[in-house]
């Protein structure tokens, strides 16, 4: 693994460079005490390194930057180094900040200059597949500034008046139609230039990198997600990731 972010690998067959940017500095206190959230093991491994596998597994990704908690990039860079990853991806490690979006900020910092389309992915996303990625990319190389994954709703949605305390009854302000909602995932990809133009714009703390670009009046499309790129917040959620892993290992022989 590289500790500088000079990789000099190139992309066979296009002239447009894609790196990711996995910001994993959160603590992740709904799972529960103990470890960082993106360091909780699913099957034995990290979740980090399975979302780190995850977008290195895409051909088009030939960089990938870890946003590590501010005081844990040595531990994050010996992680990396204890599994092995694809050969063919560089990978760097940088400290992150106090927030998710100074955090992806920091990433974008630490790209070469030859990178022009960056993917932003959820470190507790860690089982996305493959081809989701390929569809994020493939959007920005045909023109999109900003992509997301995203799912139809299979529930109905009501729009509240938040409680005045916790457990009161909320009252219901309208209900949206489902149609035209859509549960967001990532990774999220990027034109680099309209990316970085968001975060220099949008000062105000927001956790989702498309809605910066929406801030800006700049288009924002969706391409469709994957079920099983949910992401891993509470103890259920460990539970399910792991059902996946054991489906994909009965499977595949992953």
């Amino acid at each position: 693994m590289s500790d500088d972010s000079r990789p000099s690998r190139t992309e066979p067959g296009t002239a447009r460079r894609t790196a990711a940017v996995i910001p994993a500095a959160g603590r992740g206190v709904r799972l529960g005490p103990g470890a960082p959230k993106a360091l909780r093991a699913l099957n034995g491994t990290p979740m980090l390194i399975h979302a780190v596998r995850a977008l290195a597994a895409s051909r088009a990704v030939s960089l990938v930057v870890v946003v590590a908690p501010p005081d844990g990039a040595p531990e994050v860079k010996s992680l990396l180094d204890a599994y092995a990853l694809p050969d063919r991806t560089d990978f760097v490690v940088v400290p992150g900040g106090e927030s998710r979006q100074e955090s992806v900020r920091l990433g974008l910092d630490a790209l070469p200059p030859d990178y022009d389309i960056v993917l932003v992915h959820d470190a507790a996303r860690p089982l996305v597949p493959v081809d989701t990625v390929d569809a994020v990319v493939q959007a920005v190389r045909d023109g999109a500034p900003a992509v997301v994954p995203a799912l139809p709703l299979a529930d109905t949605v009501k729009e509240v008046e938040p409680a005045a305390a916790p457990g009161d009854p909320e009252p219901v302000l309208a209900t949206p139609e489902r149609a035209r909602l859509r549960a967001v995932q990532t990774p999220q990809g990027f034109d680099r230039r309209t990316l970085v133009r968001a975060h220099e714009t949008v000062t105000e703390n927001v956790t989702d990198d498309a809605g910066m670009v929406e801030r800006l009046g700049d288009r924002v499309v969706v391409v469709p997600g994957h079920e099983e790129a949910f992401k891993v917040t509470r103890p259920l959620d460990l539970v399910l990731a792991e059902a996946v892993l054991a489906r994909r290992r009965l499977n595949d022989g992953f």
